[in-house]
């Protein structure tokens, strides 16, 4: 029997294949460079905005004074919820995970709009508005909401970061806190073609609504091999009892052959450029929040980890530090993957615009390895 994919390669993970052209992310993992359509992560963490970077994102350059104002006023005017949706998280479960609400609560911003199946470029920017907007209001009012609190609405005054921090706690954010959150949403905002990104592609592919992609781009981040990461690192952390234990326990998971959260990259062979700049922020908000020891602990992790490994490779990645700067402002670790998602809806939109200008429904092809020719016969 022929089989149409004897020539073809086998790929497993799709380490080694192209799969289009993007303007959007350009990664260099043995240098660790990483650029947002040309400009350095590190120049746009210290003078940009995440709104702004957004805009960089979706229109392959940066805004003039005014389309920035017009682009931040359009995100602001969509942060509140439908009132059928403030509804509905009201009735689901205290205990969902909030992932798992996330993605729901987004695949229901869908039903609300009457231009869902719309593809021209400008509902398609106007959909990924709703959902980069709507989603700080989800995650944080579903916290309150388990917390047993009253929901905050969101207020048009503020960034996405500010309005984040303000309905999680009911009170206005510190400077420093607000801006340490803005530049993490910069840091998380794109990085290539990653798992969540490649789900939004393919899901985008087949001519579905910017919703569905989101979605399943949700489903795909939650994993523990993907954005789940950060949770794992933080819960390492509250695991190791003080600075005396990290040696015989980083150690003791090294002889053991066992992974150490947050270390090591698929991508990156040299140290990932977004951790080297949170390192800076964590240092800085867990000295303000009275969390130091937190971060000497993290950072003793690292300088073991860097004697045992580093010649290997094997370096700090962006869950690293980016868990002590969330635990640091106060999240709840079970918020840090939807906080992810919150920063990286940037991307998916930026790969999932462009790639409707160009599409092609992603089909890749399986080798089969089953028997053939099986007579069907049942068991008496």
């Amino acid at each position: 029997m022929a089989d149409a994919t004897a020539t073809m390669t086998m790929d497993k993970g799709l380490d080694h294949t192209i799969i289009g052209e993007s303007t959007k992310s350009f990664i260099d993992g043995q240098k660790g460079v990483l650029e947002y359509v040309g400009i350095d992560i590190d120049s746009l963490a210290r003078e940009s905005t995440f709104e702004e970077t957004t805009f960089l994102l979706w229109n392959d350059r940066l805004p003039d004074a005014d389309e920035l104002d017009a682009f931040t006023n359009r995100i602001r005017s969509q942060y509140d919820l439908p009132d059928g949706m403030w509804d509905a998280l009201r009735g689901l479960p205290h205990d969902a995970p909030p992932m798992h609400v996330l993605q729901t609560m987004v695949a229901m911003l869908a039903a609300y709009d009457a231009d869902c199946d719309v593809q021209s470029r400008e509902a398609e920017e106007s959909k990924a508005i709703r959902i980069l907007a709507a989603t700080p209001t989800i995650i944080a009012n579903f916290d309150r909401l388990r917390r047993g609190l009253d929901i905050v609405r969101p207020s048009a005054d503020d960034t996405m970061a500010e309005s984040f921090l303000r309905m999680l706690n009911d009170e206005t954010p510190g400077t420093a806190t607000a801006r340490a959150l803005d530049v993490c949403l910069i840091l998380h905002a794109d990085h290539g073609i990653n798992a969540s990104t490649f789900a939004t592609m393919v899901a985008i592919g087949t001519e579905s609504d910017m919703y569905s992609a989101i979605t399943a781009a949700i489903g795909t981040l939650r994993g523990p091999l993907h954005g789940g990461a950060n949770e794992r690192v933080m819960r390492m952390l509250q695991g190791i009892d003080g600075l005396d234990a990290i040696e015989d326990f980083v150690l003791g998971r090294l002889s053991r052959k066992e992974k150490v959260p947050g270390f090591g990259h698929r991508v990156y062979k040299a140290i990932d450029p977004r951790a080297t700049y949170l390192k800076t922020f964590a240092e800085s908000i867990a000295t303000e929040t009275s969390n130091l020891e937190l971060f000497k602990m993290s950072r003793k992790i690292e300088e073991i980890m860097e004697s045992q490994v580093g010649a290997k490779g094997i370096h700090p990645n962006v869950d690293f530090y980016s868990a002590t700067t969330y635990f640091s402002m106060g999240l709840a670790i079970d918020l840090f993957t939807p906080l992810f998602a919150m920063s990286r809806n940037a991307g998916w939109a930026a790969h999932a615009m462009e790639r409707l200008e160009d599409n092609r429904l992603i089909r890749p092809r399986c080798q089969y390895t089953g028997p053939h020719g099986v007579e069907y016969r049942v068991d008496a």
